[in-house]
């Protein structure tokens, strides 16, 4: 569909300038400007896919996990290979648990809690380099990659909601 004056406005029916669609009521950004953003994004975010891919090729992924979450909730299921620091607790114990030259990767529940992007600006300010794990444990678990509980190792079916089903990736 391509875009038209009428469209794209209300102008030639009111008069007005506003938009006539909500996704365009504020224009989109420029070209540069929305390269600035979103090469900044990929800079302080990491894909679930992609954290699961670089630790299962094997050795050192040049990264350290950390999940920011409660005791209860670490018990009830991480990411093995995962540091366990609460992010009440990184002020006083990150620079003893982790090495400030190898970036960290936070995690928390999912997408509906910021507690990753609170223990990511509590480490930044302590001097690390950080990227937040988009999705969370909850996506960890929902696309089918192996956990750790009390009780052992788990591993679920990928929710073919957020993971192809019959593919290594999903082609992003």
């Amino acid at each position: 569909m391509t875009a038209t004056a009428e469209n794209i406005t209300n102008s030639t029916v009111t008069g007005s300038t506003t938009p006539a669609n909500p996704v365009l009521r504020v224009p989109p950004a420029s070209p540069a400007a929305a390269a600035a953003y979103f090469g900044a994004s990929l800079a302080f975010h990491a894909d679930v896919s992609d954290v699961a891919a670089a630790l299962a090729a094997g050795g050192d992924p040049g990264f350290v996990v950390l999940d920011s979450r409660s005791t209860a909730s670490w018990d009830q299921g991480h990411i093995p290979g995962a540091v366990h620091l609460p992010t009440a607790l990184i002020a006083e114990q990150a620079e003893r648990l982790l090495d400030k030259s190898v970036p960290v990767v936070t995690y928390c529940w999912g997408p509906g809690c910021n507690g990753a992007t609170r223990a990511a600006l509590a480490l930044a300010e302590l001097g690390f380099q950080v990227k937040e794990m988009l999705g969370g444990f909850e996506y960890w678990a929902r696309e089918g990659f192996a956990f750790e509980t009390w009780q052992g190792s788990e591993n679920r079916a990928a929710d073919p909601l957020t993971a192809p089903v019959d593919a290594d990736d999903c082609g992003c």
